[in-house]
């Protein structure tokens, strides 16, 4: 295994259990490590939906204008701190390829680094938003009744107080999980869902404040997860990576630059999915009530279906990082057939699952006839197209982020979306007279589409030839 001139093997490196002495990526990564990694990583993922879920429900007992105000700004908010996510993917494979390369002295930097920038940019956002949030509900939504309106602004303006805290938490959170530590950022996960609904029972029902109570409840829950992350990372026992002396490390231009290269295009390709998504609901709320109530309904239940392949995309980050910055390709190559692999077995097994009992799941939803009839076949198109090409779609662009190449996943994802998804979708749905049920084949186009041309990529080899560090 190829070492970096001038890196060290200090002893938090060592009892870790990052590397030991001259051990292979190979040779650490055993089944049982992956395991380790794996499963705290896809509870993380359903915690995070669960989350939304729970204040969805609970914000319900106000009324349908409290709803109303929540989804409407939510929807916004998606659009908004879609840059968080991005830098801490880019701070993610910075991290991850140092580890890889055995020096910590970046590794540590890169963290810092990734901290400074993400609460730079979250406070930009958040000053903004602050002044003109009501603008921005106006030019988004127009003439809204005045109690939607009204729930709305209240709900924008705390949830936008709370940017800074979201951006440190997930920057941090990818810091733990570059090192291999998902348990602890699942247990953030688990104290964030905690005090989220405990928060919201509270203020929404002892104290009455509605809209207002739900907002400083997700507020208050992302402090706290913020705190106790960066508190963690910054104890002597962190681990190899860490943020012990943030206070007097300096920027670093050259190391910004690292994690903006993965952090722009990644965060451009998730506003182009977004506003993806935005035109392709436009399109289905064309064909009436049934159809976006079954829209609704099918998107749901694949946001389960995805979380644990989301969490395979996680562990491709951080492993294959780590070999790409030891310049094993090979174990890069491994382990990227092994994880997407493992990706394909649990999404077709789930799958499965939802394909034999969609008659008894589709009727525990309150539907019309014809909304539950469109749900059937929109399940069992996403059923089928996701088990043939999600993995290669959605977690196998990981690998290639991985390695640098986040911005052909950009360009890739960008024109797969709007001459695939959308295009496909208003020509089956129109010209072909589809109707609704042409939006999900289009989408269907789309994952094949991308995880071909994801695949010809990594077959082709060209990710080796990015050089990020």
């Amino acid at each position: 295994m190829p070492f970096h001139r001038g890196c060290r093997y200090d002893r938090d490196f060592i009892e870790q259990g990052i590397f030991l002495n001259a051990m292979s990526l190979r040779e650490h990564w055993t089944n049982a490590r992956l395991f380790h990694l794996l499963w705290p990583l896809i509870v993380e993922q359903l915690l995070n939906v669960t989350l939304g879920i729970a204040d969805t429900v609970m914000v319900s007992t106000v009324g349908e204008t409290a709803v109303s105000g929540v989804s409407l700004v939510d929807a916004i908010n998606v659009l908004l701190v879609i840059a968080f996510g991005s830098l801490a993917t880019g701070g993610s494979v910075v991290v991850s390829q140092y580890i890889g390369r055995r020096d910590l002295k970046n590794a540590s930097r890169a963290s810092k680094q990734l901290m400074y920038v993400s609460l730079l940019v979250s406070l930009i956002i958040m000053s903004l938003t602050l002044l003109s949030y009501r603008l921005l509900l106006s030019l988004i939504y127009g003439d809204l009744a005045p109690e939607v309106r009204s729930a709305a602004e209240t709900y924008f303006w705390l949830s936008a107080l709370g940017y800074p805290f979201l951006a440190v938490y997930n920057a941090g959170a990818s810091l733990f999980r570059s090192m291999g530590k998902s348990r602890v950022t699942m247990l953030v996960a688990l104290l964030v869902n905690a005090l989220n609904i405990g928060g919201n029972a509270l203020l929404i029902f002892v104290f009455h404040l509605g809209v207002a109570g739900a907002a400083v409840a997700t507020l208050a829950s992302r402090a706290v997860a913020a705190v106790v992350l960066t508190a963690l990372l910054r104890s002597p026992g962190a681990g190899p990576v860490s943020l012990v002396g943030i206070a007097k490390t300096p920027l670093d231009a050259a190391m910004i630059r690292r994690i903006l290269n993965i952090g722009i295009p990644s965060g451009l390709e998730n506003s182009l999915f977004q506003i993806g998504k935005l035109l392709v609901s436009r399109l289905v709320s064309t064909f009436g009530t049934s159809a976006i109530a079954a829209n609704a309904i099918t998107s749901s239940i694949g946001s389960f279906i995805y979380m644990p392949g989301q969490g395979f995309g996680m562990a491709i980050l951080t492993i294959v990082g780590q070999c790409i910055g030891a310049r094993d390709y090979e174990a890069a190559k491994v382990y990227t057939k092994k994880l997407v692999g493992l990706s394909y077995g649990v999404l077709i097994c789930s799958n499965l699952l939802i394909f034999a009992g969609l008659e008894p799941l589709v009727n525990c939803f309150k539907l019309s006839p014809e909304a539950q009839d469109l749900a059937k076949q929109f399940l069992s198109i996403h059923c089928i197209s996701s088990s043939i090409a999600w993995p290669l779609s959605f977690a196998l662009p990981n690998a290639l982020r991985a390695a640098g190449d986040a911005r052909y996943c950009m360009i890739l994802a960008g024109l797969s979306m709007f001459t695939v998804r959308i295009s496909l979708s208003y020509v089956l749905a129109y010209g072909f007279g589809f109707g609704a049920v042409g939006i999900w084949i289009g989408m269907a186009g789309d994952f094949l589409v991308r995880g071909t041309a994801y695949t010809w990529r990594w077959l082709r080899g060209r990710w080796r030839e990015k050089q990020l560090i």
